[in-house]
């Protein structure tokens, strides 16, 4: 067993005897050129960048020609933005990226080693406490480059990043195939979802043309309809001391404190001005500014929330809301919104203007409440699938970031 000794370092604790620590700046040099990119070039923004993997992504996103950093083949970058997300990579082509990188361009060692050194837990921890900016906090190359980290003898550097490449790239493969599991369950809910609500659960079911382009074949008992039969505007004013809401494609409809509770961004309070806010109930749907991307929203609760929203009042003698809990959530139909508007051009927020343009149908509510039954066992069975492999995903990855951590430090020993 090799021989051990403090590294005066608290997150460290104790490292081999025969490596070195020094502080960043004396072990690494950074580079600070900048140059004009044109689109022929390759650019690295933080969205390109996967959290504590060191991989890169590829994006949608567009950038401008304009003055931006440099990296050269053989650099590291690490980000002080967020450093708690754990973005760094190892640049194996000369491309450009956004400021808020540090560009490693030199290193008392193998730049491997380096790139695993900079996702070790400890090290992200010690950087995130630094951070200041309470919206986009960040971390300082002042305070970065004067942290201590620690240097093995060379051939063992070598041995760790290699080590590191060949675990990490199984752990990456595994992580993947479970990714690809669970991208697969979603896309079978949201058919399932699709199916149940366009066409009913009798699949012998006389069908007949609907004369409506997003759903063209319904049920013959279906009447298509205009949805101001079957849903009211609710222009009513939120009361002083109403529990506040918001939207959320991923959480619903939600109290803001609970919300913020679940680890979602800071949302704006209203302390004053209660007048710009409109009430809500219970069984209301919500059209939100990114309803053209995810669907409506269902409310179970009562409170205000902004009046950048619009509620919908359903008609409680043709409509069974759970039913359309799911109804608004189907592919086809959110299609159908995202073609009533240019809101990814334009920037404006989605209307009730734009809700009146997809024809709706009047189902029997028996049906309605036949399928919103079923729905809801199909795809609470579906979720508990997902959830079971996005906690294996929890699982490896903890796993990963321990690996890490054992062998950057020395804590578990490659053979060199």
């Amino acid at each position: 067993m090799r021989e051990m000794k403090d590294s005066g370092i608290e997150w460290l604790g104790e490292i081999p005897n025969d490596w070195d620590i020094k502080k960043i700046k004396f072990s690494t040099k950074i580079r600070t050129e900048s140059g004009m990119y044109t689109q022929d070039d390759i650019y690295i923004g933080l969205e390109n960048v996967e959290s504590s993997t060191g991989h890169l992504v590829e994006t949608d996103s567009v950038y401008d020609r304009g003055i931006y950093d440099l990296f050269r083949l053989d650099d590291v970058l690490f980000s002080k933005l967020r450093p708690y997300l754990a973005k760094a990579f190892y640049a194996e082509f000369d491309g450009f990226c956004t400021g808020e990188f540090v560009v490693f361009k030199e290193f008392e060692g193998i730049k491997r080693f380096l790139l695993y050194f900079l996702l070790s837990p400890g090290f992200i921890e010690a950087v995130n406490a630094s951070t200041y900016g309470a919206k986009m906090p960040r971390a300082s190359w002042d305070f970065i480059k004067n942290l201590r980290m620690i240097l093995p003898p060379i051939l063992e550097q070598q041995a760790i990043a290699d080590y590191l490449d060949q675990i990490c790239a199984e752990i990456d493969a595994l992580t993947a195939d479970i990714q690809t599991q669970i991208d697969m369950l979603d896309q079978y809910k949201r058919s399932v979802i699709t199916e149940a609500v366009t066409k009913g659960l009798n699949p012998d079911a006389e069908m007949k043309e609907s004369g409506i382009p997003w759903c063209p074949s319904v049920p013959t008992h279906w009447i298509p309809t205009n949805p101001k039969a079957l849903f009211k505007l609710r222009n009513q004013k939120a009361a002083a001391g109403e529990r506040q809401l918001t939207a959320s494609q991923r959480h619903g409809i939600v109290y803001q404190d609970e919300f913020m509770e679940m680890g979602s961004q800071k949302v704006v309070t209203v302390e004053k001005d209660f007048s710009i806010l409109k009430h809500v109930e219970p069984n209301d749907f919500v059209i939100s500014m990114r309803s053209f991307q995810g669907g409506l929203e269902y409310s179970e609760l009562s409170g205000s929330i902004s009046s950048a929203y619009v509620m919908l009042i359903p008609d409680a003698d043709k409509v069974y809301p759970p039913f359309y809990k799911w109804f608004f959530k189907s592919g086809k139909y959110i299609n159908a919104l995202q073609s009533t508007t240019n809101l990814v051009r334009d920037g404006q927020a989605m209307r009730y203007s734009n809700f009146v343009q997809v024809p709706l149908f009047i189902i029997p509510v028996e049906e309605q409440t036949e399928i919103a039954d079923y729905l809801s066992k199909r795809c609470t069975a579906i979720d508990s699938i997902i959830a079971e492999k996005q906690q294996q995903l929890e699982i490896i990855y903890e796993y990963k970031k321990s690996l890490i951590f054992e062998y950057v430090t020395g804590k578990k020993e490659v053979t060199v």
